[in-house]
């Protein structure tokens, strides 16, 4: 009996072989070799504890900073879509909101200028889940998620249910020490008490700015890699002649050169080929490392 065929019943949805390509923002990647979308934070802790050890757990956001790679997800994936993990409530009094790790980190920005609620408006030009921005403090405009965050909670690899506080995640630049193999399920975020018009003036303001800078129209994903220290991500790609560039069907977008694009009905392969042809030219031209910002999973 295979390890699929082990698996417990489940209340949400658990499907083998699932397609991930119209699931991901760069539109490639082959199937999750099993799908599980948990009705609820039991669901997930129940077939968490029953999953065998050696079956890697992979969890999907919004797909949004991510390469599936053409071989697909081994093992598990899971993809936080049921109800309750994608509300988001508030409580005005002490300028909280409380958040699914499923919600989208936009919904998160204008959920706080409704109730009055400054300092989250950042995250309107975050792309993704609350849960991936605390997988990797997202942020944007000098802004990032350890700044605000309160609380946050998840169930670990054994399916135990667990709590922390940022001091405990030990944040760094796109980076929190997390407990290997835990998945994000809610977190409480604090803001200040600010008139709605302001904060969504200013929730304007930055979806403005990256519509006018960011190719958010085309098949893409965040930003590509993460800033060098004391520089710029894309300076450097932009000063090694990458800008425009295509790979196969990828292509560094001209308007942002941190930013990759499907361009031509792309492979994985092609995207992550003209990843790793930049860090290499970067490399060789600037003396500058890159690291990818980009998650890449999968088999190739």
């Amino acid at each position: 009996m295979s390890w699929r065929e082990a698996l417990p019943a489940v209340r949400g949805r658990l499907v083998f072989d699932a397609p991930l390509k119209a699931q991901t923002w760069f539109r490639v990647g082959g199937p999750a070799e099993a799908l599980f979308l948990p009705a609820d934070e039991d669901d997930l802790a129940d077939l968490l504890r029953a999953l065998p050890r050696d079956i890697p757990a992979t969890v999907l956001g919004a797909a949004s900073n991510v390469i599936v790679r053409d071989g697909g997800i081994e093992g598990l994936t899971v993809r936080l879509a049921g109800r309750g993990f994608g509300e988001i409530a508030v409580e005005r009094d002490a300028s909280q909101v409380i958040a699914g790790a499923g919600a989208l980190d936009a919904q998160l920005a204008r959920a706080a200028a409704r109730a009055g609620i400054g300092g989250l408006e950042f995250y309107a030009g975050v792309p993704g889940t609350v849960g991936g921005a605390l997988v990797m403090n997202a942020g944007c405009y000098e802004a990032e998620t350890s700044q605000v965050l309160s609380v946050a909670w998840g169930v670990d690899r054994g399916g135990d249910k667990r709590v922390f506080t940022p001091a405990e995640l030990d944040f760094s630049y796109r980076h929190a020490r997390l407990p290997e193999g835990l998945i994000w399920t809610g977190a409480v975020f604090q803001g200040f008490p600010d008139a709605p018009e302001a904060i969504s003036d200013r929730i304007d303001a930055i979806t403005r700015r990256r519509e006018a800078t960011q190719p958010i129209r085309e098949k893409t994903g965040g930003s590509t890699f993460k800033n060098p220290p004391g520089g710029s991500a894309w300076k450097c790609v932009d000063e090694a002649g990458w800008r425009g560039r295509a790979w196969g069907g990828a292509q560094v977008s001209p308007l942002h050169a941190n930013f990759l694009i499907n361009a031509e009905e792309a492979a994985a392969a092609d995207l992550e080929g003209l990843g790793e042809a930049i860090r290499a030219d970067v490399a060789e031209k600037l003396g500058v490392a890159l690291d990818w910002e980009i998650r890449r999973l999968g088999r190739p």
